[in-house]
């Protein structure tokens, strides 16, 4: 039984017949509709091109849609300025690389949005940091710089610092795709860690291990559309599609 199938769950993040094109023959997204209910991990799959990032970038606001709704925990994400904002302090997101402040050390690179937008003081957000950090294992790195950690160690910092703002929702951009292999499974570590204490996510991911083990539910998709979405057991043991099936031949 997953988490979800155990106790009845809101939907905290409604996605309806949305649609997104850039210049050029294919569309990024078309008529993308999902629902995520509060505490399940939806893993997003496909082929590269496939819209997979895309659709996380439109999750919180970095890309705009042409068409459709999005709904995060009952705000629409529309042109209120007030509602957007709101949906940006709610919604962490890692991306592949991790845009940590080289001239900061790890303290300070997660302190910082904290304080700007949380309105904390230092000891405040301090004591938040080095419970984060003590979380994702780092404790010890509070101190150091960026430059001075390994590609894991830095994901996990970009992780502690999305936390810090309490989000209701992360985002997961591919955030292993750049680190060598060794240092993949320290920060899989951490994002399951996540799951299983009932943090809403999305991740977008290559790693089909961690998709069969954690996620709730599986979207499959293919030139800005979703060829299969279904639960996470279903999709990998019982498959709909012929597409659905080729692709994971080819992969696991």
């Amino acid at each position: 039984m997953t988490r979800s199938e155990s106790v009845v769950k809101e939907i905290i993040i409604d996605v309806d017949n949305i649609n997104k094109t850039y210049p050029g023959p294919i569309p990024a997204l078309v008529n993308f509709t999902t629902r995520v209910n509060k505490g399940d991990v939806l893993v997003v799959i496909g082929p590269s091109g496939s819209g997979k990032s895309t659709f996380l970038r439109c999750l919180n606001g970095l890309e705009e849609i042409d068409s459709g709704t999005i709904i995060i925990d009952s705000i629409p994400l529309d042109d209120n300025e007030k509602h957007r904002l709101e949906i940006r302090r709610e919604v962490g997101m890692v991306f592949q690389s991790f845009n940590l402040f080289p001239h900061m050390t790890v303290l300070e690179n997660i302190n910082l949005a904290q304080r700007l937008v949380r309105k904390k003081n230092r000891q405040q957000a301090t004591r938040t940091t080095m419970d984060l950090l003590d979380k994702v294992g780092l404790a010890e790195k509070a101190e150091s710089y960026p430059a001075a950690l390994s590609g894991g160690q830095q994901q996990r910092v970009a992780i502690a610092r999305a936390l810090a703002m309490k989000p209701k929702v992360m985002l997961f951009d591919e955030a292993t795709s750049a680190l060598d292999p060794e240092m993949i499974g320290e920060v899989l570590e951490v994002m399951n860690l996540l799951a299983n204490e009932g943090m809403t996510m999305v991740v977008v991911t290559h790693e089909m291990g961690f998709a069969r083990e954690v996620s709730d539910w599986i979207i499959f998709m293919e030139a800005g559309r979703i060829v299969e979405q279904d639960r996470s057991g279903n999709f990998f043991s019982n498959a709909k599609k012929e597409r659905t099936r080729r692709f994971l031949s080819q992969i696991i």
